[in-house]
């Protein structure tokens, strides 16, 4: 049952900060819930149901909450799903970000499928790089894993986001015990041949169908121990790392990197600085939360920018100190992945 924290008595003035000293500079929006693929560990083949389209936040509402969280500190934007890239005025709502003052850094994480016609068009409306999840460079295992043939289209977006200058391209592979856990080295040379920089995330308890196994998960030791056959791997000083969620390593002494995401295996939250704003209007101060803040509902009914700030406030500050998945007591989000975004 998802649960409004608007009502924390925290305090709610100055920045993003929660009650264990961390400073969110990093906002997902989800502008979706629907996706072009079917990934395994995301969602079913079909019967998946949608949220519905009243539900959804226009552009304008969507670019209001990006300024009040801008006015709060975020300096970057990720724009996720669902498929981003099917929500029709992408391009209108990466410019209305963009054009927000201070103008943060606006990111996509995608699954490339369509974003060869369209990443000019967002690099010159202000977007200024993807992430583009490629879990295989095998046309059967795509098929298998995402039940749709889209390898070529999402290997052409992966190309056009680079000629464009959505730059670094990063690619993001999610790799699955017996299915596609032995492409890891091919995966890296294929970043390493076309300059894109390689991350690996371990599988998550994020699915809609909520059949996650951590028996079936490829580890990040695992992941490392697989490159290491290949390449020569050596670790960077946390500094160089900072809030962000993988782990870097030089590939036979540099300067290209990879980089290991292992949200489970070595959670990371003492350090997160992320907030999220799924499609339907909702905050959620952590990926896993089981609770979150309406802000559609205020924004609706006329709240200020100064009241809907305070929503953003209170959510961070009943954040978490962490996700707490290898807790004996750990739910499942009700929300999957593609509701939540990444």
């Amino acid at each position: 049952m998802i649960t409004d924290v608007s009502a924390d008595p925290r305090p709610v003035r100055g920045p993003l900060v929660d009650s264990y000293g961390r400073v969110h500079r990093d906002l997902r929006i989800s502008v979706t819930d629907r996706c072009s693929l079917r990934c395994t560990y995301c969602m079913p083949e079909s019967g998946m149901p949608w949220l519905p389209r009243d539900t959804m936040l226009t552009t304008p509402e969507l670019v209001r909450l990006a300024g009040v969280a801008v006015s709060l500190g975020i300096e970057e934007v990720r724009l996720t799903g669902g498929e981003p890239l099917l929500r029709r005025d992408l391009v209108e709502v990466v410019a209305g970000i963009a054009a927000l003052d201070p103008s943060p850094e606006i990111s996509m994480t995608t699954n490339g499928v369509g974003l060869a016609k369209v990443a000019g068009a967002l690099r010159e409306a202000g977007m200024t790089r993807v992430n583009v999840s490629l879990d295989t460079l095998r046309r059967e295992t795509f098929i298998e894993l995402a039940k749709r043939d889209r390898l070529g289209d999402t290997l052409a977006g992966i190309e056009a986001a680079a000629h464009a200058g959505l730059t670094p391209v990063k690619i993001n592979s999610v790799l699955m015990r017996g299915v596609n856990d032995h492409e890891a080295v091919d995966l890296l040379a294929f970043a390493l041949e076309h300059g894109y920089e390689q991350r690996f995330i371990e599988q998550m308890p994020l699915d809609a169908q909520h059949q996650w196994d951590r028996s079936q998960m490829i580890v990040g030791e695992e992941i490392l121990d697989r490159l290491r056959a290949a390449y020569e791997l050596t670790p960077l000083p946390d500094e160089a790392r900072g809030s962000a969620p993988a782990e870097l390593f030089l590939v036979d002494g540099g300067p290209a990197t990879v980089g290991v995401i292992a949200s489970v295996t070595m959670p990371f939250c003492g350090t997160c600085d992320r907030v999220r704003l799924t499609a339907d209007g909702q905050v959620r101060n952590c990926l896993f939360a089981t609770g979150e803040t309406d802000l559609r509902g205020p924004l609706r009914d006329g709240a200020t920018d100064d009241e809907l700030a305070d929503l953003f406030r209170a959510s961070i500050g009943a954040k978490l100190p962490g996700h707490a998945i290898n807790d004996p007591t750990f739910l499942q989000p009700p929300r999957p992945m593609s509701r939540i975004g990444g």
